[in-house]
């Protein structure tokens, strides 16, 4: 059968007669057809340079040969000045509300007296200015199947998964921390010895290739150095640095995320197990140090598009609500419960939820919030995981299904990844899928975005997919207010971009993109836009 063919009749449903709100406010018949069926397109033949790697993600297959979800485009020709500011809450490990690059992006809560001490909005939160902190003082925290077996629980029917979960992980963690090590002690001998020779502690590839000498050792540390500069890093410091920071994770997640008898919990105050207890936690939504995960995804969605700084964002008439709730480790059902409540009681319009687990032993809860939101018309994204797992057949939350059952809303969408090279590599190996569990795909690999301390970086996974989801509905809803969550969703899922190539996966096994996720599809800002022109009424 005709994929081509079959795709070009999709798209007819929504390419004939569509129209868009002219500057005047009158409407005229759009100009412009949806980006259809990509398999013809040319392809980048080599790699991104520098800018192009920066904002790959917002670029455009047809024009750009580059398989991002069109914003740049869709600005260009698609964007109206008029629109509507959308508060989106990014429920994360916190935020740099002071950066630079989300100055003016940071929802402020205009019934709260900063620092008085008191409730004045009366919404149960204290000085809660820019949103709430779930975790109090607390920071690091262990994987929830390392919770259930500190409960001692054995008549739980996973405590023996988890047991056997928990040796595996330790094993697999301590022969990476002792590799690590190996190679960093082998990497700070040869580094010395090549600084000694070359007189100078900085050094370049170039000038290792150009040492000769018939001193054997010498070789022997060159050899090391050679072979370390080609895993691509331009110094030698900088590979440093990479190791430094893997074995600091190493031991965190040892000392931490795995250790039994940690208890990052006490610091909060709070039992996580009564859903009544709801008194705790603070305003101080700032990330913690170390911390830039909350940071980066906030940049995804609302970093300024008109400062000619560091990065822009999906949405350009955002503010970011600002809610604390995961740690270093697993966060919480009840804290991912209530940050959802405090969303929707709030004013987001859309909420972003980065992070996840294969344990939820209070799920009701979040799915129970999930309704709260859909009842309120809040549109909720979500990260589909970067185990490379198949979440039909293994559960990972938080999610609006009970397994792969029947979604008890229609305003949560799950978000794989894909990375930027088009064809058989385009989905992220790390990212979870699901026929029935998965919604949408979108680029997660490699972005560029906001980091703590006005700096920016890169990072990767489907936490980075589902903030530039997010960042596209709350453009979606900003230009087109009068749509509901759940039509901005299917608008999401059905104007996106079909993808009809075979993939492998990290079993080996090989199958067709459109088999992964309920769509089949890679979101497009540029298509949601014209099919949302033609919804909104």
């Amino acid at each position: 059968m005709n994929f081509k063919h079959l795709e070009k009749l999709k798209n007819l449903s929504f390419i004939l007669g569509l129209t868009l709100l002219s500057s005047c406010g009158t409407v005229a018949k759009i100009k412009t057809t949806p980006i259809g069926n990509i398999d013809s397109a040319p392809l980048k033949e080599v790699e991104l340079s520098k800018e192009e790697r920066m904002v790959w993600s917002h670029l455009d297959i047809s024009t750009d040969t580059v398989p991002g979800v069109s914003l740049n485009r869709a600005y260009k020709e698609l964007v109206k000045t008029k629109s509507k500011t959308i508060i989106v809450a990014v429920i994360d490990s916190g935020i740099d509300i002071r950066h630079e690059d989300l100055a003016g992006k940071i929802w402020v809560n205009e019934d709260e007296i900063p620092n008085n001490g008191i409730d004045d909005d009366n919404n149960g939160y204290v000085d809660d200015v820019n949103g709430w902190n779930f975790l109090g003082d607390s920071d690091n925290e262990q994987l929830e199947y390392v919770r259930l077996l500190a409960s001692n629980d054995t008549e739980n029917p996973r405590f023996e998964e988890a047991e056997e979960l928990l040796n595996s992980e330790r094993k697999s963690l301590e022969r990476s921390k002792n590799r690590y090590e190996g190679i960093k002690n082998k990497l700070t001998t040869s580094n010395a010895a090549v600084s000694r020779h070359l007189n100078k502690k900085a050094y370049t590839k170039g000038e290792v290739d150009e040492i000769k000498t018939e001193n054997e050792e010498l070789l022997k540390h060159v050899d090391v150095i050679k072979q370390s500069f080609g895993f691509g890093f331009d110094s030698i410091d900088a590979f440093m640095k990479q190791l430094d920071a893997g074995l600091k994770s190493f031991s965190e997640r040892l000392d931490y995320n795995l250790n039994i008898d940690f208890d990052g919990r006490k610091a909060v105050g709070d039992d996580p197990d009564d859903f009544s207890d709801k008194n705790y936690g603070d305003g101080n939504v700032m990330a913690r140090k170390g911390r830039s995960h909350g940071t980066h995804v906030s940049g995804i969605i609302a970093a300024n598009r008109n400062n000619a700084l560091g990065v822009k964002g999906a949405a350009d008439n955002v503010k970011i609500m600002a809610i604390r709730n995961t740690p270093n480790g697993d966060e919480y059902d009840k804290d991912v419960a209530l940050g959802v409540y405090y969303a929707v009681d709030n004013g987001a319009k859309v909420i972003n939820m980065s992070f996840g687990k294969a344990f939820s032993p209070h799920s009701e809860w979040v799915r129970d919030a999930i309704v709260y939101a859909a009842e309120n018309d809040v549109l909720i994204v979500a990260a589909a995981g970067n185990n490379s797992a198949d979440t039909d057949k293994v559960s990972y939350y938080p999610n609006d299904q009970e397994g792969a059952g029947e979604e008890v809303s229609k305003n949560f969408i799950k978000v794989g990844a894909t990375g930027p090279k088009y064809g058989s590599s385009i989905l992220a190996g790390y990212s979870n899928y699901g026929k029935n569990t998965v919604d949408v795909f979108a680029p997660g690999s490699q972005i560029y975005s906001t980091y703590p301390k006005q700096t920016y970086e890169y990072a990767q996974g489907t936490s980075m997919a589902s903030p530039l989801v997010a960042g596209v509905a709350a453009l979606v809803f900003s230009q087109y207010p009068k749509l509901s969550a759940a039509q901005v969703k299917q608008i999401l899922m059905d104007s996106g971009v079909s993808i009809n190539k075979k993939v492998s996966l990290q079993n080996g096994e090989v199958v067709p993109f459109g088999g992964l996720s309920k769509s089949g599809k890679m979101i497009n800002a540029y298509n949601a836009l014209i099919m949302a022109s033609k919804m909104s009424k």
